[in-house]
């Protein structure tokens, strides 16, 4: 394993860091770990153009038109 030394850290940054380790019951050390890794390592999220860009062609828009009705039914919510 290697060692990360962070130096000329504000020190809000440090009591941050030593509040939420201790109300995670951790070290200070064992939460900067778990926040790095969290952070570099959990999975890259997609975009949201490239979400839409990832569904499949289902059809033509024409093929999902709404139908209308003959018969008035008032107010959705009533």
């Amino acid at each position: 394993m290697a060692n990360l030394v962070v130096r000329n850290l504000d020190p809000r940054i440090v009591d941050a860091l030593k509040q939420r380790a201790s109300a995670h019951g951790r070290s200070a050390e064992a939460e900067h770990r778990l926040i790095l890794e969290q952070t570099l390592l959990r999975p890259r999220r997609r975009g949201f153009a490239e979400v839409l860009a990832a569904m499949p062609d289902v059809g033509r828009d024409s093929d999902f038109a709404r139908e209308s009705e003959d018969t008035e039914t008032g107010d959705v919510f009533d």
